[in-house]
């Protein structure tokens, strides 16, 4: 079962796990130290001396079973029972910091950028015990085997692993372990139920807004009515009377409300009179009129293959479209929280984050303490989605700790979340493209944006490009000749942040609706035409194929029902999925949807099955209902009534099927998300003959 522990309590021995056999796992772009100097790994194996092993590792645990993952890693590679190892989640440091230079979770990155090094490790581990026994036995190592946590020798010798444990310690690692046959794997490639399961069905599982500290306080924060707005002042007295209330006091966000518990606090804020200075009257009209003003002016190149304007300009009839994303919310169900006690020169964080580092020198600015004085506790997350990767719900529970002297758990409403989330960027796609018969031989396509990374990560903008803006779109798989991409930059005004498949989740939306287009145009097949522009891209082609023949893609449909189809790679994934729908009278039914993915080498089928299922409600939810409109320099949305979730009434069969492969692993937490949206346009185009070319997706009368 997965537990919380801080680093410092593992080094320590705090959690009974000093004496025993420690193995450091390194991952990729950590420099390998000397074994006796300090501690620098980013993860730690541990075989304590009464068998029990345990993982330490830098992963945020937020649905996507990446602590089940890496779990049945490093039993297989070390020969455990996998109901025998505990993973602990480590403080943030800079001892587990991977590629990236910091400790965080996403990009789909938790397995696939672990799984060598980890098996590296649990074999070093593996190798270190079976000569310990060696020696115990004074035998050839070659004469000795593991066995379910145990090492055999001749003559029925037996030692289990915590038996050695301390002298497998004091041994020199091996240069090159031998890794285990991937035929004698007990968890690797085969459904595994996940490690959580118990505790998160029991109640057990802490998640942040489950944290409970002695003298702990709760708090809620009043913010900003409009984008840029800010506080003037507030009359807090006669909120201050109101029983239970600590303390009301301006913070960077707002104005935070502390309490005895949430209702308390809750109750309080509304009898707070507060007075802001005006924000950004942006709305709607003028965020649309921008992006237009935008998609008109020339951008800066991402892609530029042969010279598409060029052949555009010289051809004959040509086929052009625009298309329109909207800004979309997070929406995880746990909502935001944190909780922090900061005293006497030190801050302790309790967080459900996907960004330890983040939050902990943001902590430490805000403080005007080192990174050191801050240590940072990861919990379990009810959900991410990218959400989490920010440091607002954090530094509300610092900056109120700091206020009261008191640990503070801070708790945003479905409100407070929805209204002041970083958005996922709306866009506007300006499309052409040109047709010799039925091959297409020039695309053109300009996107305009606002940038992510412009606050997240400014010097990864290189000459005006965002890759988060063209992700998707610049690596347009099809055998076209003439290839432009152009990403022209916008600021709205509107905060925007990362959301599950970045921009893989707008930009195969557009690009995989307009292949539809010209497949139409040619009078062609829409399955036929991409697998005569995608022969070069085998991956690609082969989900893409799958799919189609397990949707029974040829098969006639009745009168208002359809099938569309879409593929995309992101992550290092490749994902085909075929929506098949009904409309009638108006009214729009996802029946079912049939998805294939190829994500190379991979743990656990089922795990890879959900999180394709969860992507696709996810894509579901974002293309049928999925907008945040803005009105007065503010978020109109409430609650689930004003942004809603799709139900379980609307729910399609779903259908996933995992394409063997010895491909090294690739992503699954995002790339189920980006074909959903394309598939179901192109779907509903077989049905009607609508070309919806903006999200949500909604049927003309």
């Amino acid at each position: 079962m997965a537990a919380v522990i801080s680093r410092r309590q593992v080094l320590m021995g705090g959690a009974g796990l000093a004496a025993g056999l420690w193995v450091a796992v390194r991952l990729p772009g950590v420099n390998a130290a000397p074994r006796q100097t300090p501690f620098v790994p980013n993860a730690f194996i541990h075989v304590a001396v009464d068998d029990a092993v345990t993982l330490t590792l830098h992963k945020s645990e937020m649905g996507q079973g990446a602590h089940t993952g890496l779990a049945a890693i490093l039993a297989d590679e070390l020969d455990v029972d996998l109901a025998r190892v505990s993973l602990l989640m480590a403080d943030e440091d800079p001892a587990f910091y991977p590629d990236g230079g910091q400790m965080g979770t996403g990009g789909s990155t938790s397995i696939r950028f672990s799984w060598d090094a980890l098996a590296a490790a649990a074999a070093s581990a593996r190798a270190l015990l079976v000569a310990a026994a060696a020696r115990t036995w004074q035998v050839e190592p070659d004469a000795c085997r593991t066995d379910a946590g145990r090492v055999l020798g001749p003559d029925r010798q037996v030692l289990s692993y915590g038996e050695l444990a301390t002298l497998a310690q004091s041994m020199p690692l091996p240069a090159k372990p031998p890794r285990r046959a991937p035929g004698d794997y007990r968890y690797i490639g085969k459904p595994t139920p996940r490690v959580d399961n118990f505790s998160k069905v029991t109640g057990q599982a802490r998640f942040g807004i489950d944290v409970m500290l002695p003298g702990l306080l709760t708090a809620v924060v009043l913010r900003p009515p409009q984008f840029g707005s800010a506080l003037e002042r507030f009359d807090a007295s006669a909120a201050l009377k109101l029983p239970g209330v600590h303390k009301i006091v301006a913070i960077d966000s707002g104005v935070g409300v502390v309490a005895n518990g949430y209702w308390q606090a809750r109750r309080a804020a509304q009898a707070v009179k507060v007075t802001w200075r005006p924000g950004l009257p942006v709305d709607d009209v003028l965020i649309g009129t921008l992006l237009d003003a935008a998609v008109e002016t020339p951008g800066s190149p991402a892609r530029s293959d042969g010279d598409a304007l060029e052949v555009l300009a010289s051809s004959g009839p040509t086929l052009t479209a625009t298309y329109r994303v909207p800004y979309l919310a997070h929406a995880c169900l746990e909502p935001m929280n944190a909780t922090a006690d900061v005293r006497d020169g030190r801050c302790e964080i309790w967080a459900p984050t996907q960004g330890q580092t983040r939050a902990r020198g943001a902590a430490a600015a805000l403080l005007g303490l080192a990174p050191e004085q801050v240590t940072v506790h990861t919990t379990y997350l009810g959900g991410g989605f990218g959400r989490r990767f920010e440091t607002d719900f954090v530094l509300d529970a610092v900056a109120l700790s700091r206020a009261v002297a008191a640990p503070v758990k801070v708790i945003w409403s479905r409100e407070d979340d929805l209204q002041h989330d970083f958005y996922r960027p709306a866009a506007v796609h300006r499309l052409q493209a040109a047709l010799e018969g039925i091959t297409p031989v020039a695309w053109w396509q300009r996107i305009a944006s606002p940038s992510i990374q412009s606050r997240l990560a400014p010097d990864t903008i290189t000459a005006g490009v965002d890759r988060t803006v063209v992700e998707g779109a610049r690596e347009l798989p099809y055998a076209i000749p003439n290839v432009a991409v152009e990403c022209a930059l916008v600021d709205l005004g509107v905060p925007v942040g990362y959301w599950r498949s970045v921009g893989s989740s707008g930009n195969a939306f557009v690009a995989e609706s307009f292949i539809d287009e010209l497949a139409h145009a040619a009078r062609s097949n829409a399955l036929e035409f991409r697998k005569r522009l995608l022969t070069g891209q085998p991956r690609h082609l082969k989900v893409l194929q799958l799919a189609a023949a397990r949707a029974g893609w040829e098969q006639p449909l009745a009168t208002g029902h359809g099938r569309g189809i879409a593929v995309h790679m992101s992550y290092g994934s490749y994902v085909a999925q075929v929506v098949q729908v009904s409309v009638t009278e108006g009214t729009l039914r996802v029946e079912r949807v049939v998805c294939v993915i190829d994500c190379g080498r991979h743990v656990n089928p089922d795990q890879v099955a959900a999180q394709m299922e969860g992507g696709i409600v996810f894509g579901l939810t974002a293309a049928l209902y999925g907008e945040v409109p803005i009105s007065e320099g503010s978020a109109r949305l409430g609650n689930f009534d004003s942004y809603p979730l799709l139900r379980m009434d609307q729910m399609p069969r779903i259908d996933v099927h995992i394409v063997p492969s010895d491909e090294p692993p690739g992503g699954v937490g995002e790339p189920g998300v980006p074909p959903l949206a394309p598939a179901l346009a192109n779907a509903i185009f077989a049905a009607t003959g609508q070309r919806l070319r903006r999200l949500p997706l909604r049927l003309s009368a």
